[in-house]
């Protein structure tokens, strides 16, 4: 049970405390609610680049990690589709330099032409070497189009393109500020050794005086049902041919995201997993596979992925792999495998609170969907689902013309590949 009071400043800004006087430790965590969904098709990776640009330089701090550093502290942050996370710890007796710091942060950036190209720079660099230049890199920048047609998650949070990065201007960079960073748009979380009492005073002592700003009405298009299956195939210069699957699955919110999301360990988590017993332990198709769900707030995907051994024909490890799925169709699961699922996922989700941090970042989540005590009931709501939800679940979202698959082909004769043959022949 992780225990927590909170409270909300008059600028709008929420904030939740989680007391443990056991750890030397305090966090501060701040959730905005803006993501790579929120942005203009184009003008793709701006969600990114600010969770760059907000290390750049404050109004009244020049360097944010060198008073932290000094503090004893760490940070770091990272964006997703659906919102952009910062954190930091530092030893409790030192936490107000990490209320100092992110208050004025949210108060405003330098905005200065010299942070933005640093940081444009590097962001830019990052979509070259890790997305473009690296072997599966561009795998979501080709999967994520192919799954939407119409919603924002149909781009990575990288951005669409490199060039909508290179483009970005001041103005730009202003108005994404001032829309979406502010106390009304943030969810701050107080965790570790220190009092209900003194995050509160800090609080207000460092973010009451931020203007509040306006809370971000989100209007996004809606994806609508797939009604036919589609497939892509590439060839890429990588050492072994790779299955991609998507099956669009409800969102986080919706109650039946458990099933769904027990659906996808039941195909493919881990080595017990239907998926890997019969394709990787059995007919030797594919060097690994796996099946999960993305966890996005909005209706997300469940994903199959998997590398494909020497010499396999992609078209059959495919056929195999929908023959797999169709079997999970067609009948209800067992209720020893259901509850392995089970107790897989809640174990995951005792090891998740072992960590201070991670306990302060679903406290935020929660908060974000609107109930503050998932962190509490989430594993509840996973032994709930029986057996016949999960069937129900297999129909909608396992229905074949649900699927987008992309066969990420080895080029023949590649560097890659002839370096694997070596290897596998040294064997």
């Amino acid at each position: 049970m992780i225990h927590f009071k909170e409270f909300t400043l008059e600028n709008g800004l929420q904030c939740l405390v989680h007391e443990d006087p056991g750890t030397p430790l305090a966090v501060l965590n701040i959730l905005y609610n803006v993501g790579s969904r929120d942005e203009e098709e184009t003008h793709t990776g701006f969600a990114h680049l600010f969770e760059h640009l907000m290390f750049s330089g404050s109004v009244n701090i020049p360097n944010y990690d060198e008073p932290l550093q000094q503090a004893g502290g760490e940070n770091n942050a990272f964006t997703s589709p659906d919102i952009t996370n910062y954190y930091l710890t530092v030893p409790a007796q030192n936490i107000e330099t990490g209320f100092w710091l992110e208050s004025d942060r949210m108060l405003g950036l330098a905005f200065s032409e010299n942070g933005l190209e640093v940081q444009r720079k590097v962001v830019v660099e990052e979509f070259k070497q890790n997305y473009l230049n690296q072997p599966y890199g561009d795998v979501w920048l080709k999967l994520r189009p192919l799954a939407y047609q119409t919603h924002p998650y149909k781009w990575s949070t990288i951005g669409k393109e490199v060039s909508h990065i290179e483009n970005a201007v001041m103005d730009d960079v202003r108005a994404f500020f001032n829309k979406h960073y502010s106390p009304a748009n943030a969810i701050l979380v107080v965790a570790g050794n220190i009092t209900f009492e003194r995050a509160r005073e800090l609080t207000e002592k460092w973010f009451g005086p931020i203007p509040g700003g306006v809370r971000y009405a989100r209007n996004l298009p809606q994806e609508p049902r797939q009604t036919e299956a589609r497939v892509l195939e590439v060839e890429a210069p990588v050492p072994l041919t790779a299955l991609y699957k998507t099956y669009h699955m409800p969102g986080r919110t919706n109650p039946a995201y458990y099933a769904a999301d027990l659906l996808s360990d039941i195909l493919g988590r881990g080595n017990s997993s239907r998926l890997y017993n019969e394709l990787v332990k059995k007919q030797k198709l594919f060097n690994s596979i796996g099946a999960s769900a993305m966890g996005s707030l909005e209706p997300g995907l469940l994903v199959v992925q998997g590398k494909l051994n020497v010499g396999v024909d992609p078209q059959e490890a495919n056929a195999a792999v929908e023959k797999i799925v169709a079997q999970l169709r067609a009948e209800h699961v067992s209720e020893e495998e259901l509850q392995k699922v089970k107790n897989q996922a809640e174990t995951s989700i005792v090891f998740s609170e072992i960590e201070l941090l991670n306990r302060a970042m679903n406290l935020a989540y929660g908060k974000l969907m609107g109930n503050p005590n998932y962190v509490n009931e989430e594993a509840d709501f996973i032994q709930a689902v029986t057996a016949e939800d999960i069937y129900q679940q297999a129909q909608e979202v396992l229905r074949p013309e649900n699927c987008s698959t992309l066969l990420y082909k080895a080029a023949p004769n590649s560097e890659a590949v002839e370096d694997l043959e070596e290897i596998l022949e040294e064997e």
